[in-house]
């Protein structure tokens, strides 16, 4: 087994805190660690052969917080898809290895399962599940609420067997961000998932079905070992697609998806309100944006930049306030202000 990490993203809906040049991966939102050393943590325990790729602006952070982990840079972002090409040809592999791949910008509260899964799915559903020779195994996670800021997996849930400790199906197909009322729907329905962008399969199933499914492999693949020429490759990708859009939903469609769900205590921290949650903290959270008028309380509190460095407004009363920049209003986290100023103060940096 060997894991690949994409780090990269602007992290928008956690703005301030995050920008593009210092996206949601390289914060320490919920301790000293940044979420990317946290997600190189969890792996380490199952295997040492650990690669990040991110885009070419974001080397110096992967090296700087991660000296010890293989660093593949992408010339610019094309989404995932083209990551993970790049990943399957430049990292010289046994074709029967299996590749994990996990973002590097979630968190995971019983990491021990959660290892138990990656262990079992690599074992188990990876090498061959439901008939199907090096399937591609995406992860997701059992709903605890009709989420509408979630994709979702949809399983043959006829065909649904116990597999090494997973509850696993064949993947019938994907299903974009529900309304509220599909969400309520989804939920009901045996063996729905999130869809965590966590995926396992053999070096030579995922190379295999790129090819099949996307061009991906004949624009990179003879331009790798040219900085230059890569470049241009990645240039000419006219369309920068998810993995999921690119190659998942042709192969579902074909039959060769497997997925299975799991209950580890999952979070994308995708949002100021599931991040107020993780950290333990009251409230919900939302980004204003420059030239919005937005109504504040006496038990808000605003999150912005001041003279360049992170900080935290808290309105004496009930008002109005216009933002002149990307701020967060977070309502209800009054009472968590010492809380939230431990965390601005993490995320600060000189000149940040």
């Amino acid at each position: 087994m060997y894991g690949v990490i994409l780090a990269g993203g602007g992290g928008t809906r956690l703005h301030p805190l995050s920008r593009p040049e210092r996206p949601k991966p390289f914060l320490p939102l919920l301790g000293p660690e940044s979420l990317l050393q946290a997600t190189a943590a969890r792996l380490r325990p199952l295997t040492r052969d650990i690669t990040v790729v991110t885009d070419r602006r974001y080397e110096g952070q992967v090296r700087d917080q991660l000296p010890d982990v293989a660093v593949l840079t992408e010339p610019l972002g094309r989404n995932t898809a083209a990551a993970i090409a790049l990943a399957v040809l430049a990292i010289h592999r046994s074709p029967d290895d299996v590749m994990v791949v996990l973002p590097a910008d979630q968190t995971i509260e019983r990491e021990d399962a959660f290892r138990d899964v990656l262990r079992a799915a690599a074992d188990h559903l990876a090498t061959g599940a439901f008939g199907i020779d090096d399937p591609l195994v995406t992860l997701g996670v059992q709903p605890d609420r009709p989420a509408t800021e979630y994709g979702y997996l949809l399983p043959a849930a006829e065909r649904g067997e116990e597999i090494a400790g997973l509850r696993a199906y064949p993947l019938r197909g994907f299903e974009e961000k529900p309304n509220p009322a599909r969400a309520e729907q989804l939920q009901r329905e045996t063996g729905i998932a999130w869809n965590a962008g966590m995926f396992l399969w053999r070096r030579q199933a995922i190379k295999a079905a790129l090819e099949r499914y996307t061009g991906l492999v004949q624009t990179i693949g003879p331009m790798i070992g040219s900085p230059s020429m890569l470049e241009r490759a990645y240039e000419s990708i006219q369309k920068a697609m998810s993995i999921d859009y690119a190659v998942m939903e042709g192969a579902a469609r074909d039959g060769r998806v497997v997925m299975a769900a799991m209950d580890v205590g999952w979070s994308d921290l995708g949002s100021w309100t599931a991040l107020l949650g993780a950290l333990g903290s009251r409230g919900t959270g939302a980004v204003v944006q420059a030239g919005e008028t937005v109504e504040v309380d006496a038990d808000d509190l605003v999150v912005r930049r001041m003279g360049g460095r992170l900080g935290i407004i808290a309105p004496l009363e009930r008002g109005s306030m216009t933002a002149t920049q990307p701020i967060a209003v977070l309502r209800g986290a009054a009472p968590d202000h010492g809380r939230i100023g431990d965390l601005i103060e993490r995320c600060s940096e000189p000149g940040g």
